[in-house]
């Protein structure tokens, strides 16, 4: 069996077993070919390779500039074919198991005001060439915003989880793991709106995707949704740069840490494995907070006027 012959059962086992999602597998794929390939440059192969070759892959991959979040997902690929290897008797060790990937940084996530989110929701209904895109960009934000969904989850949510007027969502995350999210009112007039239209054509009612589209994947895809984001931003008068679907996300959950919101029930909405990674918007608000304070309290202000240069 050819090197690629292995990869590709690989990725096979991962959808089948584990159900890993189309984005992991891609990217598995593409680090494995990647890795293949150099060791192919070195006469070497998959099933061959020690822990040494591993290494040197890795102090190449560093050297050709790859950031340590790309370094460490390769990593993370590598050990795992090669796990797989050994449960399929293709090898009998790991070479990549005693091996330590680069530290990620762990940076704030970007996020959006209120005031500029209130600029968005308002824009959205704005932006499209006909009636029916005016309602989709706007059920769009406003789902992403009440929501806090990943934008793989949004676009390709299906018809039959809207129907009936619902007060919740249920949402397929990562891994296959299904959540409920709660829709607030604003969120269900605008996806009622998009529904009415959706239905009244006649090609958009027969598919399954609530935001169907002629594309190959049946449903508007993460790279569009991206771009109308963008023209939407222009429109609510907001710099295109500074304005993502991700964000949007972001301000979903950092608004609600704002107003009150129990960190864990944040995580479930979120649908983050471990409360860890939501943990993070703890340090957003500290930071907001602690620039609201020095540009607001007198004492802050004076130990400033203090220090200022004559």
């Amino acid at each position: 069996m050819s090197d690629a012959a292995r990869i590709a059962t690989f990725l096979e086992a991962q959808a089948a077993e584990l159900g890993a999602a189309r984005n992991t597998l891609l990217a598995y794929g593409r680090d494995l070919r990647d890795y293949a390939d150099w060791l192919a440059g070195r006469g070497a192969a998959l099933l061959m390779a020690t822990q040494a070759e591993v290494e040197a892959y890795l102090v190449a991959c560093d050297a050709a500039g790859l950031a340590s979040a790309t370094r460490a997902r390769r990593l993370s690929s590598i050990r795992q074919f090669y796990r797989f290897a050994v449960e399929e008797g293709w090898r009998d060790d790991n070479p990549a198991i005693r091996l330590k990937g680069p530290g990620r940084a762990r940076r704030l996530p970007g996020t959006l005001s209120v005031a500029q989110v209130e600029h968005l929701l308002a824009a959205a209904p704005t932006v499209g060439r006909s009636a029916a895109e005016r309602a989709r960009n706007a059920a769009l934000v406003a789902l992403l915003y009440a929501t806090g969904m990943r934008v793989s989850e949004l676009v390709s949510l299906p018809a039959a989880a809207a129907r009936g007027d619902p007060d919740m969502l249920l949402v397929r995350g990562k891994g296959g793991k299904e959540r409920l999210v709660p829709l607030s009112p604003p969120a269900r007039a605008a996806l009622a709106d998009w529904l009415r239209l959706r239905d009244a054509d006649r090609a958009r009612a027969a598919s399954p995707h609530l935001f169907p589209s002629a594309g190959r994947a049946g449903h508007l895809t993460r790279h569009r949704f991206y771009g109308l984001i963008k023209q939407i931003a222009l429109s609510a008068g907001l710099d295109p740069a500074l304005v993502t679907p991700h964000k949007l996300r972001h301000a979903f959950a950092t608004h609600l840490l704002a107003g009150g919101a129990d960190l864990r029930v944040i995580q479930m909405l979120l649908g983050h494995a471990d409360l860890a990674t939501t943990e993070i918007y703890t340090h957003v608000l500290d930071a907001r907070l602690r620039a609201l304070v020095e540009a607001h309290h007198p004492l802050a202000r004076k130990d400033r006027s203090k220090t200022a240069k004559p």
